[in-house]
């Protein structure tokens, strides 16, 4: 099996919208996108959680990525989405403005992020993809939480799950 040179190697992206920007994160990490449903509110959850959802009998942390990326409120619409990522061995949902495409772009499309662009905490930004009618910023799922924030999810959901009795 021979390695494709980066020249000719892509990345399957899902493209996604956040408060009138363009995001992706890879599609190996994206199990499903669901329409919004009820999400309920855990106590002592970080601002950005949300709560938690039943996704067909399996308990899944909500994070609305727009209060977790320190982007402005937006309305709800019909085009609101929750993309549910495998991050970690664990699934996790993201709040998103709308799923727009699945798409292959070419890594000599991707532009590594600039430090003055994102600042040295934000290591969930991988790059920049320039397309022919857009900049696409590039996410990390694995890095979206900290070690910390990863635990505190966790921690929500493990405490919702005991309030409900289905944990244990």
């Amino acid at each position: 099996m021979h390695r494709e040179d980066k020249s000719t190697a892509e990345l399957q992206l899902v493209l996604f919208d956040l408060a009138s920007e363009h995001y992706a994160v890879s599609s190996q990490c994206v199990r499903e996108i669901i329409r919004m449903q009820n999400i309920t509110r855990v106590p002592g959850a970080l601002p950005f959680v949300e709560g938690v959802t039943n996704l067909r009998g399996k308990v899944v942390p909500v994070i609305d990525l727009r209060k977790r990326l320190d982007l402005p409120a937006g309305e709800e619409t019909k085009d609101m989405r929750i993309m549910v990522l495998e991050v970690g061995g664990e699934y996790v949902g993201l709040i998103v403005d709308g799923v727009s495409e699945v798409l292959r772009i070419p890594y000599a499309l991707i532009e590594p992020p600039s430090t003055v662009v994102h600042g040295p905490d934000a290591d969930y930004i991988l790059g920049i993809a320039k397309l022919d009618s857009k900049l696409v910023i590039l996410l990390d799922a694995d890095s979206l939480l900290s070690l910390d924030e990863k635990q505190s999810v966790s921690a929500a959901y493990d405490g919702q799950l005991e309030a409900t009795g289905v944990g244990g």
